[in-house]
């Protein structure tokens, strides 16, 4: 049974981000752990947004009206996320730092899960999308994250968010028109395995990939891992702020829009928002 709102709208903004002004190196308030923490995150969203397109699109075929329009949407979207991601991404690279180690971490992870069924790469998108679901969140309900940034770049992963609060039943709104035949007991097996498998990988390689990061700025030991650690889990703890709502996942029934937070979004866009001062 679909609980999407039937009055969501999913619009896609094209926005340009970063062209013109470069970033510091350490554009998050001059915090090499916070920079490290949003770099790293970003360079996962080219390949891994084309890949949440491909799974997603994979089951367009019969969907409902409402849902094929969703799909397309989010689609739009995902592009245009990709598109401001590629372009941050250089910026991170023109700041110093070496990501193709990064990157080929990326790759390996997909082409590992793109050899499985198809059904299996859209469980997974489904859970990457509650991931950054409730990180768009976080984001969005405490502006304090992003205070420090440089504004372009504070602007881009806020337009991120939004449209992340946006779309983020599409993929589970898929996976339950493609598995409509499976026993609601088989659903929560599947999606609730593939979760704890996508949470160990998603926390391993993104610690792997900060580290690396700081180590390029020659910030390495257990006192900067134990910095790294105190900003994931301590303050600000965007981490630590998730996991409530990432283990809302595992109920039975659970649905993306079980919380309704457009509020999020409206603010974001009022004048004065976060979103509209950018």
């Amino acid at each position: 049974m679909r609980r999407t709102p039937p009055d969501l709208k999913i619009t896609p903004r094209d926005r340009r981000f970063g062209r013109t002004a470069r970033s510091t190196r350490w554009w998050l308030g001059g915090d090499p752990v916070a920079t490290a923490f949003y770099n790293a995150l970003s360079v996962t969203f080219p390949e891994g947004e084309a890949w949440f397109v491909e799974s997603v699109r994979a089951f367009r075929d019969g969907a409902p009206p409402a849902l094929a329009a969703e799909i397309a949407a989010f689609v739009r979207q995902e592009v245009l996320h990709t598109r401001e991601h590629v372009a941050f991404n250089r910026q991170v690279a023109a700041a110093g730092y070496d990501v193709t180690a990064l990157e080929a971490a990326v790759d390996k992870r997909l082409a590992f899960i793109r050899a499985k069924p198809a059904i299996a790469n859209l469980a997974g998108t489904m859970a990457l999308e509650h991931f950054t679901a409730i990180l768009a969140h976080a984001l969005l309900a405490d502006p304090r994250h992003l205070a420090e940034a440089d504004p372009e770049a504070a602007a881009m992963w806020h337009w991120h968010a939004v449209e992340e609060i946006e779309h983020k039943g599409v993929a589970f709104d898929t996976w339950m028109h493609a598995t409509r035949d499976w026993s609601a007991w088989r659903r929560w097996q599947v999606r609730s395995l593939v979760m704890l498998l996508v949470t160990r990988h998603f926390l391993l390689d993104r610690t792997r990939g900060v580290l690396e990061l700081l180590r390029q700025d020659g910030l390495t030991g257990p006192r900067i891992w134990a910095r790294a650690a105190w900003f994931a889990f301590g303050k600000p703890g965007m981490v630590r702020k998730i996991l409530p709502a990432w283990a809302t996942y595992f109920r039975p029934g659970f649905h993306p829009w079980h919380q309704d937070d457009r509020a999020l979004i409206e603010r974001a866009e009022q004048p004065g928002g976060v979103l509209a001062a950018a």
